[in-house]
C-alpha cells in the first residue's frame, strides 16, 4: 500500500518552501498543496513503499501499511527517528506494543567511501578480472548452448 498523509496531523513542515517528505522521496511523489499547506502523494500507484517519507516526517503524519513479513495482519507500524537511531513501534490488533530500536547511518552526506573502505582497490575487489568476460574465464568466447 502506498504512503498516505493524514491531513489532520500534517503541518506542511511549518510552511517551508519544501517539506521533508518532498526532499526525501526518491520518486518525487510527495508534493505540498500550497492552498491548504498539507503534503500529499500525487501518484500513489508509483510509490515504492520505501518508508523514507514515513521515517523523516517530523509530526508522524505519513503512514504506510506494514508488510506481512514484519507486521502481522491488522497491526500498524510507526517509525520514530532520532539523531542516531530509529525506533519502530508495532501495535498489534490486541493492543500489545513492541518496540525495536536500530542505529541509523551517521555518515555525512557525500562522505561515503565507494568501495566500503575494503582495501585500496588493487586486490580482488578491484581486479579487472571481475568485469572482463570471456577473457577472465580463460575462454576465447562466451559459451552458448
Amino acid at each position: 500500500m502506498p504512503s498516505y498523509v493524514i491531513p489532520e496531523k500534517c503541518d506542511g513542515c511549518k510552511a517551508l518552501d519544501k517539506t521533508a517528505c518532498q526532499f526525501i522521496c526518491p520518486n518525487d511523489l510527495m508534493v505540498l498543496n500550497k492552498e491548504i499547506m498539507k503534503a500529499y502523494n500525487r501518484e500513489p500507484e508509483m510509490c515504492w513503499e520505501c518508508y523514507n517519507c514515513v521515517k523523516i516526517c517530523p509530526v508522524q503524519a505519513i503512514e504506510i501499511r506494514g508488510y506481512a513479513d514484519f507486521v502481522p495482519m491488522g497491526a500498524s507500524v510507526t517509525p520514530m527517528r532520532s539523531t542516531d537511531s530509529i525506533m519502530w513501534t508495532v501495535k498489534f490488533r490486541n493492543g500489545m506494543l513492541k518496540r525495536f530500536k536500530f542505529p541509523i547511518r551517521t555518515t555525512a552526506e557525500g562522505a561515503a567511501v565507494p568501495n566500503g573502505d575494503f582495501g585500496d582497490g588493487k586486490g580482488d575487489l578491484g581486479s579487472i578480472d571481475l568485469y572482463t568476460e570471456p577473457a577472465s574465464t580463460g575462454m576465447d568466447k562466451v559459451a552458448t548452448l
